[in-house]
């Protein structure tokens, strides 16, 4: 049979799959073993299939997946929120769109603590969005800052989808980690710009405190020890790695005594947080180890039948720009990205896309980045964006075409990212030349 045909049953048959609503790590295995059977000699296949299983969940760079998962799931359970957002009502309340401004730097902080995108989501929707309408703040305008900064968790480092795309492409997870440090800062001040521009046209959209609401100098100074075990939980993760004293995986086990220490100091370590973190901590990782082993057996099938090469030559055999290929890339994760989940993504196109990345040129980590960046709004974008139902379950009085229309203007600010990085490599590329010297 030829290849091509191959390929067009392979795809169209995860295609539809995926339609039908089989899980995609279900869809992904079953399909592997049903064209094992045919093209890689029969039951044998299924050997094949559980060796390259195994030899894939006991690789050290995705050891870092779990210890992430339970370092943001304490985080998550030990209300260092609360504190993050006081520091903020009391600095930044006293300006039009202030507080929406201050609710994407606690997005940020937390997206330097945990690795995944939900955390700051659900958080922040529990404890800022209620303080912000309380005060008159639009609530579109709110609920999109909550969804695009909770979204940044998978970018600004540690990230467990850098983690799960560096071991598909054989990248490293540190540098990705440091190139995705400056983007990211440079989306949190493009959504903070955009809150305040925008509040101070429309002042209504969010109104700044009273003169007698706002605090006296020595109330924000007080208000500063909030930030200090954020702080101290970013230190021990990303400058372990900076300064070459831990590989991410082992800064991954180093951040979870951290936050066990922040979430000790804040007294939160009971019985029933507990359960909470470790139930939030196995739920989440048996998701993403499925899909993984999903995708490993459907790596091997694209490789096998020589799918995946073919499919390389055939992209690059076009007589086009490279830059149209990329772009015509981006926009497949981009519709990808509204459907499926991106671990989910990056393992499903990976054997197809990144020997294409390689042929025409691109630096694996800056492309790894770029990935990361329109997996960021693939949280967000409807209509099955993570993010979108996060913010439903805890926005419980508003529909969902309401939520949905409030993360567009994000995710516009973040294809303006995208550009940015495309226009300026070193904005990516930078951080990680300095962690290799």
């Amino acid at each position: 049979m030829e290849v091509g045909v191959i390929a067009l049953l392979l795809f169209g048959s995860l295609l539809f799959l995926l339609g039908i609503g089989i899980p995609i790590a279900f869809g992904l295995g079953s399909i592997s073993l049903v064209f094992g059977f045919i093209f890689w000699g029969g039951l044998p296949s299924i050997d094949a299939f559980s060796l390259g299983t195994f030899a894939k969940a006991i690789e050290f760079t995705l050891s870092a997946v779990p210890l992430f998962i339970l370092m943001a799931a304490i985080l998550q359970y030990s209300e260092i929120a609360e504190d993050m957002y006081e520091v903020v009502f009391r600095w930044l309340g006293g300006i039009r769109g202030g507080l929406v401004a201050g609710t994407t730097i606690i997005s940020s902080i937390f997206a330097a603590m945990v690795g995944i995108a939900s955390v700051a989501t659900a958080t922040l929707g529990l404890t800022a969005r209620p303080s912000m309408l309380q005060r008159g703040y639009d609530d579109k305008l709110t609920m999109g800052a909550i969804i695009a900064g909770g979204a940044l968790g998978i970018l600004i480092p540690p990230s467990i989808i850098m983690i799960i795309y560096a071991s598909e492409a054989g990248a490293s997870a540190g540098a990705l980690f440091m190139g995705g440090i400056l983007p990211g800062i440079v989306a949190a001040i493009i959504f903070m710009g955009y809150a305040l521009i925008k509040c101070w046209i429309q002042p209504d959209l969010g109104p700044a405190l009273s003169k007698e609401e706002r605090f006296t100098w020595a109330e924000k100074i007080s208000s500063l020890k909030g930030v200090l075990l954020p702080i101290f939980v970013i230190i021990l993760v990303l400058g372990s790695i900076y300064t070459g004293a831990a590989t991410p995986t082992e800064a991954a086990g180093i951040g979870v005594v951290g936050s066990l220490i922040s979430a000790a100091v804040k007294r939160k370590l009971n019985l029933e947080s507990l359960k909470k973190i470790f139930s939030m901590t196995v739920r989440i990782n048996a998701m993403v180890f499925w899909i993984l082993f999903g995708a490993v057996a459907y790596s091997r099938i694209v490789t096998v039948t020589g799918v995946g090469e073919w499919f390389a030559n055939l992209v690059t055999s076009f007589e086009v720009n490279r830059w149209i290929t990329l772009i015509g890339m981006l926009l497949v994760f981009f519709f990808l990205g509204m459907f499926i989940d991106p671990a989910g993504i990056i393992l499903m196109t990976g054997p197809l896309f990144l020997p294409v990345i390689l042929q025409l040129g691109f630096d694996p980590v800056w492309f790894g980045v770029i990935f990361v960046i329109l997996m960021c709004m693939a949280y967000m974008t409807p209509p099955f964006g993570f993010n979108l139902f996060v913010m439903r379950g805890i926005a419980k009085d508003v529909n969902i075409g309401k939520i949905y229309a409030s993360v567009w203007p994000f995710v516009g600010l973040y294809v303006v990212i995208v550009v940015i990085c495309m226009i300026f490599p070193e904005l990516v590329l930078w951080l990680p030349e300095q962690l290799i010297r």
